[in-house]
């Protein structure tokens, strides 16, 4: 049994992502931790009622997939540049010692989104082999919508190196994602269910499979 972790910036980025890859996890035997390092609040101006319809969302993600545990760091959404990153860095760096997850899997560095950008330089900065000897892997996720908005400049490319078929749990994924029905968008769009069935197939058909989500794979230890 393995212990994974699964970062994301917001909620549903890690349904959107990977969501098939952490229920073959845990289908597997392995505990998959949950770390969401932004949250909503009233005092950043959102509405009581949003607020409190997202802790619910994500209540019920967790049970749904089966989550040994989530971790909510509550760094403001849409707002993690005005927090110096030592502090991220800091409260990341204190989950990812007391879970000592195998395998990491985090945002892609090069989303549009600056919380994504951020999420991702500080979750791997808290990776380094003399502190935390215990990673084996580290995989970045692409995360639709924000992935392939990043401006097209070939540094700012996701270049998948390693794919799993996820087709036996796609279906229990489009479930999870019904949770976030404020963040889903109409067909066509990129954040659509019809967007991110298209992706699955796409990915799948590089490894001949039905469905597959893709990463890029950045560390792995022998």
């Amino acid at each position: 049994m393995k212990k994974i972790m699964v970062v994301s910036a917001h909620p549903d980025d890690e349904t959107i992502g990977c969501g098939g890859t952490l229920l073959k996890h845990i289908a597997e035997g392995d505990s998959v931790y949950w770390l969401i390092v932004t949250n909503i609040t009233t005092k950043d101006g959102w509405n009581k009622e949003f607020v409190t319809k997202r802790q619910k969302e994500i209540t019920r993600v967790t049970e749904q997939f089966g989550f040994k545990k989530t971790f909510k760091l509550n760094f403001p959404a849409a707002k993690l540049e005005t927090i110096p990153i030592g502090i991220i860095i800091s409260k990341i760096s204190q989950i990812i010692k007391s879970v000592q997850p195998e395998i990491i899997y985090i945002v892609n560095e090069n989303d549009v989104h600056t919380d994504h950008k951020i999420t991702f330089q500080a979750t791997y900065s808290c990776t380094k082999n003399f502190r935390s000897p215990f990673i084996k892997r580290i995989l970045m996720y692409e995360c639709l919508s924000e992935t392939e908005f990043a401006p097209a400049l070939s540094r700012n490319m996701f270049v998948p190196n390693v794919f799993f078929d996820i087709s036996p749990f796609f279906l229990r994924k489009m479930e999870i994602l019904d949770n976030y029905k404020s963040e889903l968008m109409v067909d066509n769009l990129p954040r659509s269910k019809s967007t991110i069935k298209a992706l699955a197939q796409f990915r799948g058909s590089r490894i001949g499979k039905e469905y597959a989500e893709a990463f890029n794979l950045i560390f792995e230890k022998s």
